[in-house]
């Protein structure tokens, strides 16, 4: 495959950084533009992103539904930035997302200066959410925030700290990505001060001169770090085009201090006492190679919550006040360093406690909850935690959305839902829990399960190329994500999954055993089109450049016959017609070549004739359509 420069987008990329053009689908789809008002200002058209999940109503909703995942962007971010993320987490629970005013999406107003101090904005997200939240049968919220979102976050969870709605009592958990532990020291702040000064169009000036280069230039390169991939250069290019100049200086000045009385700061972003402060679990997470956000914060932050503890504690008459209820000074704390590469197979824990989250404090310590034998406990007070993780190797400010760390990112966010919060948040249970109750499987079972798990190898002869597979079950013994990677592991090395809907197995049973898992969507029924067939042989050929890299860096025994696996729900009509068509223009067959391939592979073939005619007319408009 032809290689590219530094300085050019991949194949049928462009440096396009419109917000609204570059959105993904799956933002698009469930994003609206909606106004708002709080004590002070009126902020009109914030673009918000807000997913209920697909089976919310089949899900328990004593004490509450699931809680709601709300992601917080940092300075000059977006939502955009969360959606490599947001494609694991819709799977868990209903998401939310907004863009800050001005940034993405959104519309730049009001423009006064104070409509963006770190007070203001804070209101603003608590506005939003208690919008979106179900307040009605008291839905918790879970605040996964990244960079300077964070320290936001951690005022917004803080409840001895002023706020304008009940939202603070309402919070279960907080993932810092990238953390911040607070304002900057007094000097440094000053300094920065002055800087503002400076008139916008100066700073603009130079925003455009750090920018020369492209995706090449080094306001890229100090987030992506040297040697970064082509992708993720075009990701950071577009957010920083996306990070306008007079939202950036506004919000930048806003999180300073108003000053500092006896060297503390008063004003601006929240700082260590917040995070003290806290009573839920909370997890942080750090890039050993980030340039913007020191991965020292994280010690910072843990350093003050154990200091909290230690006041708390050595005050027997506090301690013995609050001992047995939700803001009990007993926490759990642990750190972790994990190799950004490993995808979660490789966690090596320094200082962990084998408590049992999900059993601890449900509800609250006075009207205990009886659940059913296979319903786990959901506390709306789950006990006061901290947990800290430093990715290392490539890891850096762009852990969120880097395609080498978001894998291992969103297993870890996973676990710690499900082990810190409740395990209803666990897909893998919730897979379990509505096969048991008939909600959530394979249409037509029985057909399902008379069909041949997987294909013979596809592609050139000795080189294959594609396996083909029928979807997994994970409630199945034969043909779930753990028979898949026993059986086929070593040769299966990628999944792709181009069903529509939310697959009934959970991915990270495969991701766990090596086996990456690649969603792409599609429509049943009908033929593709030409842009998402391209689309499709796009991500093929990134894969298996990606199977290249891991053969040797993982040691296959036989890198040639590792295949990537494709599957739609029985493996014949949607999978035929995409393998078909990257046998042909990647792998140099004929057109019919190709079905007959594939038909030899994977018995009847391409069933549905109206998915043959497409192909020829795709192909070759000269020749008549085989009949099925």
């Amino acid at each position: 495959m032809a290689k590219t420069s530094l300085d050019s987008p991949p194949p049928g990329d462009s440096l396009s950084a419109d917000p609204h053009d570059t959105d993904p689908a799956l933002l698009r789809q469930h994003s609206h533009l909606k106004s708002y008002k709080t004590s002070r200002f009126e902020y009109p058209e914030i673009r918000v992103f807000y997913r209920q999940h697909v089976k919310a109503d089949q899900l328990p909703k004593k004490p509450a539904p699931l809680p709601l995942l709300v992601c917080i962007p940092g300075l000059g971010g977006s939502v955009a930035q969360f959606y490599p993320l947001l494609r694991s987490l819709i799977d868990l629970a209903p998401c939310l997302a907004i863009d800050w005013p001005g940034g993405g999406r959104s519309k730049f107003a009001p423009t006064q200066w104070e409509a963006y101090t770190s007070e203001a904005l804070m209101e603003l997200l608590e506005v939003v959410i208690e919008d979106h939240r179900d307040k009605e049968h008291d839905q918790g919220v879970v605040l996964i925030a990244h960079s300077m979102g964070t320290a936001l976050s951690a005022g917004l969870a803080n409840k001895k700290l002023p706020h304008k709605t009940p939202l603070a009592k309402h919070i279960v958990g907080l993932v810092a990505i990238c953390p911040v532990s607070g304002p900057m020291e007094e000097a440094k702040a000053t300094m920065i001060k002055r800087l503002f000064w400076i008139p916008g169009w100066i700073f603009a000036l130079w925003r455009a001169w750090d920018a020369r280069g492209g995706l090449n230039s080094t306001s890229v390169s100090r987030f992506v770090g040297e040697g970064a991939p082509t992708e993720l250069r075009l990701m950071q290019y577009r957010y920083n085009q996306q990070s306008r100049t007079p939202v950036w200086r506004r919000m930048a000045y806003g999180a300073l201090p108003a000053q500092y009385q006896d060297g503390k700061p008063v004003g601006g972003i929240p700082g260590l006492d917040a995070w003290a402060g806290l009573d839920i679990p909370v997890f942080l997470i750090g890039g050993e190679n980030d340039n913007v956000t020191s991965p020292k914060e994280i010690d910072r932050i843990v350093g003050a919550f154990h200091a909290m503890d230690d006041a708390v504690v050595s005050d027997g008459t506090e301690q013995a006040a609050d001992a047995s209820g939700p803001d009990s000074p007993e926490s759990l704390n642990g750190s972790t360093q994990l190799d950004a590469t490993s995808n979660g197979n490789r966690l090596i824990a320094e200082d962990a406690d084998d408590t049992d989250y999900g059993e601890s404090d449900v509800n609250s310590p006075s009207t205990p909850v009886e659940y059913p034998p296979d319903l786990p406990p959901q506390s709306q007070h789950p006990m006061r935690a901290v947990r800290s993780i430093v990715l290392t190797g490539s890891a850096n400010h762009t852990l969120l959305y880097s395609p080498r760390t978001v894998r291992a990112l969103a297993g870890l966010v996973s676990d710690f839902l499900a082990e810190h919060i409740t395990q209803r948040l666990s897909l893998a249970w919730q897979l379990q829990h509505l096969s048991r109750e008939g909600k959530w499987d394979v249409k037509n079972l029985i057909k399902w399960q008379g069909v041949k798990p997987v294909s013979e190898p596809i592609g050139p002869s000795g080189k294959p190329v594609f396996r083909v597979i029928k979807t997994l079950r994970e409630v199945d013994d034969v043909h779930c994500p753990t028979a898949l990677a026993d059986n086929w592991g070593h040769v299966i090395k990628d999944v792709i999954d181009i069903s529509k809907d939310q697959p009934v197995y959970d991915p990270r049973g495969l991701e766990r055993r090596g086996i990456h898992y690649h969603k792409f969507p599609t429509v049943s029924k009908i033929p593709p089109d030409g842009d998402t067939v391209d689309l499709f042989i796009k991500l093929v050929d990134s894969v298996r450049e990606a199977q290249r890299e891991r053969a040797v860096a993982e040691g296959w025994a036989d890198p040639e016959q590792c295949v990537v696996g494709v599957h739609c729900h029985y493996g014949y009509n949607r999978s035929g017609y995409f393998v078909v068509c990257y046998l042909v223009e990647r792998c140099g067959f004929a057109l019919a070549d190709a079905i007959e391939a594939f038909k030899t592979a994977r018995p009847n073939g391409i069933r549905h004739s109206h998915f043959l005619d497409k192909l020829y007319m795709r192909y070759n408009l000269e020749e008549r359509a085989v009949e099925s």
